[in-house]
């Protein structure tokens, strides 16, 4: 294995009511792997009744959001009309394009007790000729992912393909994306994608030999396959695709330029539009009345 680039280690956010994030991407020496320009890592997090970890209607444009559960379980609700009910092992894709609008809420069964919550966010920037499409929301159960043993290691293949399966999400241009469960002993080389990297969810596990850290993510080198070696227990996933080159970003909205995120800012300081308003840049969510106001906009 050549020498890869340094890792990224994360850096805490809390997003309020004590539910605190680790971030990787976007990162000071990388903002982007592959498609991915969003990394987030939460949990294990136990919570605790009465505990209020909901994240209220707000928007996005110009990107995807991919999300994946170890743990617990999330209610989502958007603005074209998607309800739906986010469980472990199960990949969720919202496509914002030109406008959504949703909501992360504890499902209210889960609300009165005591319950684990873990899990990934990723967004994924469009390109740029679809950045304008209408919003959309694709839920793939977890019995839908392909799930095959290489190296004795438990491989799901979340999205793209890999070691001859191919995953059933929908994407806009070439992704990667692999979940990999390993015991001491397991050993797999990592598939070729044109940008990749790793990031160990937990455990201890090696990359041709060298430790690699829980909760940090390395960047590899194109054109190597790697081995990753497990010395115990461990998860990793891999991400990575083709890339789609520099974004701009404010908030939650990804943009190629940087005049469509002072419109979409410009249009959410509005607040959402009156449900069934084909008009409204960011619709209301159905059932909601609450959303999270913008900060003072000012592009990175």
């Amino acid at each position: 294995m050549d020498t890869p680039e340094p890792l990224i280690k994360p850096h805490t956010k809390d997003l309020g009511g004590g539910f605190v994030v680790r971030r990787l991407l976007p990162a000071a020496s990388r903002q982007a792997v592959g498609p991915f320009i969003f990394f987030d890592h939460f949990g294990p997090l136990a919570v605790a009744p009465g505990d209020n970890h909901d994240v209220r209607p707000h928007p996005h444009i110009g990107l995807a959001t991919v999300t994946y559960l170890f743990d617990g379980a999330m209610m989502h609700r958007d603005s074209t009309g998607a309800v739906q009910r986010i469980e472990p092992g199960a990949v969720n894709w919202m496509t914002a394009g030109r406008g959504i609008v949703h909501s992360e809420r504890t499902p209210d069964d889960l609300r009165g007790r005591a319950h684990t919550s873990h899990g990934l966010q990723l967004w994924a920037a469009l390109p740029a000729a679809d950045e304008a499409v209408e919003p959309s929301f694709a839920h793939t159960p977890a019995a839908a992912i392909p799930e095959l043993e290489v190296g004795g290691a438990t491989v799901r293949v979340l999205i793209g393909s890999a070691f001859g399966a191919e995953s059933p999400v929908a994407v806009r241009s070439p992704t990667l994306y692999l979940d990999l469960l390993l015991n001491a002993g397991d050993a797999l080389p990592l598939p070729p994608a044109a940008e990749r990297a790793v990031y160990v969810v937990d455990g201890a596990v090696t990359l041709d030999g060298v430790p690699l850290a829980p909760a940090t993510m390395t960047v590899l080198v194109p054109g190597d396959e790697p081995l990753l070696a497990a010395e115990g227990a461990a998860r990793v996933v891999l991400i990575g695709g083709e890339p789609l080159g520099r974004r701009v970003l404010w908030w939650n909205f990804v943009a190629s330029e940087r005049e469509r995120l002072a419109e979409a800012a410009a249009a959410w300081a509005q607040g959402p539009g009156v449900a069934g308003d084909a008009a409204a840049r960011f619709p209301q969510v159905p059932g909601e009345s609450e959303f999270i106001p913008a900060p003072p906009f000012r592009a990175a």
